[in-house]
């Protein structure tokens, strides 16, 4: 399969700097590779969805120069695709129902302490399948996990092993209120768009195994990783997207030109060096000097007060 790639931004608000640079080290890993970068909208969570922020960070990649292959995908459309892959897990008895709380969870002395999604799950629910019974709440759907441990090769950050049930349990796959989990949608998206290889940040890192393991049980083939490293402010504090002056919108108000904006990231970077390490230039202009192996290793990194 050719290279195929995507940048998948939230539309929570304005993209942050440390948004931009990965979307950066994404498009110049596929226009190296000679392959497509494709664009996703990530609007599945649509209580956190900011009206019109949407088109403003498509507005804000166009104006750094990027460009994507073929038309965006948006999740919210997507809520067929979804439903099946749990249909298809179903079939094969791997999800669940469940009306446990957070609270309940905590409670359980086995649990230990809480991850990015709360404490591990300890499977209360598990024998009850997919029959219906008294609900306490609107009950979620959980994926029933292979006692197996996943590896994880990734290019810039080295291997990840994790056992995903013991580690972290049985996620969610769609949230009791009806919105499906970020693990299945992005984990059915990356198929059905023939992603190789998933550029992002190393926030996500952690979750690389939770989507290699779903992919395998749904049949398909999990993409490659390459999480590139956090970017975070001269202070060491990460960058958010409510973070004041970090944002694209808040340089172009500024009158930041979009060649020096491309330049400071790149530099900021580390993938320039020598005569190449420059303050202005397009994304275009750089494909063949950006060296993306600097990032090996790599899982924060400071922008500068003055990057270049």
């Amino acid at each position: 399969m050719s290279y195929r790639g995507r940048f998948a931004p939230s539309p929570t608000g304005a993209l942050h700097l440390g948004s931009l640079a990965t979307a950066l080290a994404a498009w110049w890993r596929a226009r190296q590779q000679g392959g497509a970068l494709l664009l996703r909208v990530e609007d599945i969570d649509t209580p956190r969805v900011v009206a019109g922020s949407a088109a403003q960070q498509l507005d804000d990649l166009a104006w750094l120069g990027l460009d994507w292959d073929e038309p965006p995908l948006r999740q919210s459309t997507r809520g067929a695709a979804y439903e099946a892959a749990i249909a298809t897990l179903a079939a094969h008895g791997a999800v669940y129902l469940c009306d446990c709380s957070r609270r309940e969870i905590a409670g359980v002395a086995s649990a230990p302490h809480a991850g990015e999604e709360g404490p591990r799950y300890p499977g209360t629910c598990r024998r009850f399948g997919m029959r219906d019974r008294a609900w306490k709440r609107p009950p979620a759907v959980r994926v029933a996990l292979p006692d197996r441990e996943i590896v994880v090769r990734d290019l810039w950050q080295g291997e990840r092993r994790q056992h995903v049930a013991a580690e972290v349990g049985d996620f969610v796959l769609k949230r009791g209120d009806g919105i499906y989990a970020y693990q299945l949608a992005v984990v059915v998206d990356d198929r059905d768009m023939r992603v190789s290889e998933v550029v992002r940040g190393a926030d996500l890192l952690d979750s690389a195994p939770r989507q290699v393991l779903l992919a395998e049980m749904l049949g398909a083939r999990a993409p490659a990783f390459a999480h590139a490293p956090l970017v975070l402010d001269a202070d060491g504090a990460r960058l958010q997207k409510r973070t004041p002056g970090h944002t694209l919108a808040a340089a172009r108000a500024a009158g930041v030109a979009p060649a020096v904006m491309v330049g400071r990231l790149a530099a900021a970077l580390g993938l320039l060096t020598g005569a190449d390490a420059r303050c202005s230039a397009t994304p275009a202009a750089l494909i063949d000097r950006v060296d993306l192996a600097a990032l090996r290793g790599r899982r924060e990194l400071r922008l500068g007060r003055d990057a270049c």
